[in-house]
């Protein structure tokens, strides 16, 4: 997805989201009273790829619902980050498209981030993230 889609991918399912200066972090997300809103410092991002993917993250804890309490000595933050980063690594690069640019000749990370508009680190969890669900699979065929 490119960063008009995730935009309008908030709008359409009523995520607020608002630019303001957050000098903790670069973005969050809340849930409150029934509803998800997403905060980002645009200040604290030097690049188009930064916002996509703290967008697509933030979007990630909205989506699947993954907030943690601070409060609660049952919450296990990691989990939720875990699954907001999955889903920003599925709605940035879809596997068919990592696929293609790969089978094209595209291998190297840095190649890969400039082709998708990540940065280098993004690239690397989400080309973790695919090994990870293949040798998932392959185990399930295994057994």
């Amino acid at each position: 997805m490119r960063t008009n889609e995730l935009y309008n991918l908030a709008q359409a399912h009523g995520i607020r989201v608002d630019c303001m200066r957050l000098p903790y972090t670069q973005s969050l997300s809340i849930y409150y009273e029934g509803k998800s809103y997403i905060a980002i410092d645009p200040l604290q991002l030097e690049t188009n790829a930064q916002e996509r993917e703290r967008l697509s993250h933030e979007l990630g804890h909205c989506e699947t619902g993954c907030f943690y309490n601070r409060y609660s000595p049952c919450d296990v933050r990691g989990r939720h980050e875990e699954r907001a980063n999955r889903w920003a690594v599925r709605a940035l690069i879809r596997r068919d498209e990592l696929d293609e640019a790969i089978r094209c000749g595209i291998r190297e990370v840095w190649e890969l981030a400039e082709y998708f508009d990540v940065t280098e680190d993004f690239m690397k969890k989400a080309l973790s993230y695919y090994q990870m669900l293949d040798q998932a699979q392959a185990d399930a065929a295994g057994s």
